[in-house]
């Protein structure tokens, strides 16, 4: 079975990747096949936990792929706090992507960021929770709510985990947006 962590990214996708490391019967990988299009952009091994915030852009086609076939996640962190933290990323990645010349094409260079980074956030949710409406393996995860919600999804995919251990991952944040 495949497992699939669909988020608007910053808000903890790294972290929970690192805490699916304690679990010994998936492989789990962070971003492992954005190099790829086409077929093999979605060509995941079986048993394997995929944390990757673009697939919020494929998710017809992981529908076409894997249906209700998999387990899917839709990871979550309080809106206000993404936002910031996109806003302290605001010239490069997927906000450089979604604003100016991208995704919202034509929106003025001078629109205050946080506006702009929280309609990506409203958009990439809305999409995830659009996409999850029909599934029956799905699990709401709050990242603010991850030491109590991360055996439940242990328990939901059957984990062989040492759950001491990838519990301890939730204590560190890794990449973590530079506070000004």
């Amino acid at each position: 079975m495949n497992v699939f962590i669909l988020s608007t990214g910053r808000c903890g996708s790294k972290t929970f990747s690192k805490a699916c490391g304690e679990i010994k019967n998936y492989t789990v990988s962070h971003e492992s096949r954005t190099q790829f299009i086409g077929h093999e952009r979605l060509n995941y091994p079986d048993n394997h936990i995929e944390v990757d915030n673009r697939l919020s852009w494929f998710l017809g086609r992981l529908d076409e792929k894997y249906g209700d076939d998999a387990v899917y996640v839709h990871l979550k962190r309080k809106a206000t706090e993404v936002a910031a933290s996109y806003v302290r990323r605001y010239g490069q990645g997927i906000m450089k992507a979604y604003r100016g010349k991208g995704i919202l094409l034509g929106v003025d260079e001078k629109t205050d960021p946080i506006l702009i980074a929280t309609d990506y956030c409203h958009t990439i949710n809305s999409n995830i929770e659009m996409f999850l409406k029909d599934k029956t393996n799905k699990i709401v995860f709050n990242i603010e709510q991850a030491k109590k919600q991360f055996p439940v999804f242990c328990n939901m995919i059957n984990a062989d985990v040492d759950i001491d251990n990838a519990l301890k991952h939730f204590d560190k944040r890794y990449n973590a947006s530079k506070r000004s």
